[in-house]
């Protein structure tokens, strides 16, 4: 018999904390995600930048459920990130996710640098420390429409644990090679102890994500302790093809379990979701010098603005 990945879907209407709570618990059940007491556990949201907060970050109600259930089960929990813009601490501000938490003995850390690693495809990063450091990871992407990527979820929201300007750096240099920018991506995910992978699709951006699409209700969770296979129940909901999504083309190229449809065991409660707006083209991976420039300008100014 073949062993195949589960994926759960959990219903859950609003982001009102008693009904996420319970979509979450839900969650954690139907996959038998269980952790050992003091087990070190670092919750990854999606953190991107102050811009359009409300919308392009996981929602504060989903990290508060998720982070409450991980401490009733005696875990050490602290979240984080590395914001495209902005520090973590300004980002979890704008999107509300510093008061959600203030009651709670969990600290919104800021990632540090680990020693340099060399990736399987030759590219070295630096990756958090707080990441590689953890017993395990809870990553928390949002559902999003993306101008570069088409679309994102667990996956590439685990490229947030490259620590810092190397992510614009690394656009640069490597945006016009492709397949080596999205075979990066999807290692770094490899390398990191993730446990578990919580999509929020509660209120989704469409159209012209990362930060400047329009908000979409769905009213969905999705998990699976296998980011690749949660991305390829996504896509399989999304009704896109392989040759559509640079990632899941690429993951297949790779043979990461999980890529291909045969290896999930998807839910017989899948949604379809085909008519979710998605950029119909994709810009450049790459970022010309000037874009460059001003990114780096920009997250200055933010660094800044919000000390």
């Amino acid at each position: 018999m073949v062993w195949k990945e589960p994926v759960s879907v959990a219903s859950c209407s609003s982001y009102l904390p008693e009904e996420v709570r319970e979509a979450v618990e839900y969650l954690f059940k139907s996959l038998s995600f269980e952790i050992p007491p003091g087990a070190r556990v670092l919750v990854k949201p999606n953190l991107v930048a102050p811009r359009n907060a409300r919308i392009s970050c996981t929602h504060p109600a989903v990290v508060r459920a998720v982070c409450k259930e991980l401490l009733e089960k005696g875990a050490e929990v602290t979240v984080g990130d590395s914001p495209a813009f902005g520090t973590s601490q300004a980002v979890a501000r704008a999107a509300g996710l510093t008061r959600s938490l203030a009651d709670l003995p969990i600290r919104i850390v800021r990632f540090t640098p680990s020693r340099p690693i060399r990736l399987p495809c030759g590219v070295t990063v630096r990756l958090a420390r707080e990441a590689l450091c953890a017993d395990l990871v809870v990553n928390l992407p949002r559902l999003k429409a993306h101008d570069q990527l088409l679309v994102t979820a667990a996956a590439k929201n685990l490229f947030g644990c490259v620590v810092g300007l190397q992510k614009p750096l690394l656009h640069a240099r490597l945006g016009e090679k492709g397949d080596l920018f999205f075979r990066m991506i999807l290692e770094v995910g490899e390398l990191l102890p993730v446990g578990l992978n919580i999509l929020d699709a509660i209120v989704a951006m469409e159209g012209r994500g990362p930060t400047g699409g329009r908000p979409r209700k769905l009213g969905l969770l999705l998990a699976s302790r296998n980011a690749v296979a949660l991305d390829t129940a996504l896509y399989l909901a999304l009704g896109l093809s392989p040759e559509e999504v640079p990632l899941w083309r690429t993951a297949l190229r790779m043979r990461l379990f999980g890529a291909r449809p045969e290896e999930v065991a998807l839910p017989a409660d899948l949604p379809d979701l085909s008519d979710f707006r998605l950029p119909e083209r994709l810009s450049p991976v790459t970022f010309h010098p000037l874009r460059l420039l001003r990114g780096m300008l920009k997250r200055l100014f933010l660094r800044l603005s919000f000390a």
